[in-house]
């Protein structure tokens, strides 16, 4: 009997991947051994929709009657705690095991731990997993002061849904501008006004020394020595692959579970994908790149002629404080040639060129608008004979959708 295709990991690589081997293997069992208590869900709706019911059918990837219409099973409160290749076996943490026939590792990632005295008190907390969030809402008392360390994405979205219901929030960011990675110094400063105007306290250029209480948290000093006072204190400040479990294996590690362009291991038959997978040095860390790797890992593990997978461009969706816009592809004005911005109705735009083509975006536009660009940054559209000298960054889009489009404009 053959032996099935394990998936280890419940996440949205898990779930893509599954799919892509039954499209392509009728007969095969698919078996997902996810270690919460929980169908893979939506892990962004952690903070995105921290306080709406993340128990509800909404947030899965895929609602339970799909996983039987497709023959996948899917085992909750599973922990695999090892593998061992030589007997095609995954041990779980009440020391049964599984046999695969191939095998796939996608254990996603931790959030990584913050480095100072006190974050193990009582208050502190950094949502990863549906329970993290439980724990936040149902410890947060009326009035509650709340710190939230990390200006990135994730840490932003927590701040905004603690700021929609009520909470005084203060946002600690040691960088000098929020979202640095994603965007422009000018994107950033207009982010952190509409903060402040929704009541939001901003503090930037602010290493975390410590947090302080007893018992519980009451504050966190910052390396200038002033405190910050609060109840509870959230924060995101990156990701750590979860590779522990391959440790006593010959599967390559770095900062991640190494892999080639099919997405498999250095151990033939053993693959991964999602945030615990390093291709060529980086660990993606992103939705779209986790769900994509999905999609090419079980295809590759199920048909005879692999496919490579290809970066997807990175692209950033961010929708808090009334405020709607994306960043895509490289958007660091050192690393480009040229950068253009400009604004049309309020709606502000820069696009980033290196060899003349756009190979990064900001806009405040919103999620429908991205679309043209990641096509223009995908098929490297080229801008020739634009004038670029004296443009600004509406006109150059204006000609590049009409490239898109096969239609023909002067420069």
């Amino acid at each position: 009997m053959t032996k099935p295709y394990v998936i280890i990991g419940g996440g949205v690589a898990a779930v893509h991947a599954a799919k892509a081997i039954r499209d392509r293997d009728d007969a095969a069992e698919i078996i997902i051994l996810g270690e919460e208590n929980h169908l893979p869900y939506n892990r962004i709706k952690l903070t995105k929709g921290l306080f709406t019911d993340l128990h509800s059918e909404k947030v899965l990837i895929k609602k339970e009657k799909w996983y039987l219409a497709n023959r996948i099973t899917v085992h909750t409160g599973a922990r695999a705690v090892s593998i061992h290749p030589d007997l095609r076996q995954v041990e779980m943490e009440d020391g049964s095991t599984w046999e695969y026939g191939k095998l796939l590792l996608c254990m996603g990632a931790r959030n990584r731990a913050l480095p100072v005295p006190g974050a193990g008190l009582p208050g502190v907390h950094s949502i990863r997993e549906m329970k993290d969030a439980d724990t936040l809402k149902s410890s947060l008392a009326s009035g509650s002061l709340v710190a939230v360390i990390g200006g990135g994405v994730q840490g932003l979205e927590t701040a905004w849904a603690l700021c929609e219901a009520g909470y005084d929030v203060t946002v600690i960011e040691a960088a000098p501008r929020l979202m640095a990675r994603q965007l422009d110094r000018y994107s950033s400063e207009r982010l952190q006004s509409e903060l402040e105007r929704s009541g939001v306290t901003v503090r930037l250029h602010s290493g975390v020394a410590a947090i302080e209480g007893t018992g519980s948290v009451q504050g966190i000093r910052l390396e200038d020595g002033s405190l910050i006072p609060c109840d509870h204190a959230v924060y995101s400040i990156g990701i750590q692959p979860n590779t522990s479990i391959v440790k006593d294996t010959d599967i390559e590690v770095r900062n991640g579970i190494v892999v080639n362009d099919r997405l498999e291991t250095s151990v033939a038959g053993i693959y991964a994908a999602g945030d615990v997978a390093e291709l060529d040095g980086h660990v993606e860390g992103l939705w779209g790149g986790a769900l994509e790797q999905g999609r090419t890992v079980g295809f590759n593990m199920a048909a005879g002629d692999p496919e490579v997978y290809v970066k997807a461009v990175p692209l950033t969706l961010f929708n808090a404080f009334g405020i709607s816009l994306f960043s895509i592809g490289t958007v660091d004005e050192d690393r480009c040639d040229l950068m253009l911005s400009g604004e049309q109705n309020g709606v502000y735009t820069a696009i980033f060129i290196k060899g003349n083509t756009i190979v990064g975006a900001i806009s405040w536009e919103g999620a429908a608008a991205s679309l043209v660009y990641k096509e223009a940054i995908e098929r490297r559209i080229g801008l020739e004979g634009i004038a670029l000298a004296g443009m600004d960054a509406v006109s150059v889009i204006d000609e590049v959708k009409s490239r898109l489009s096969g239609k023909t404009c002067s420069a």
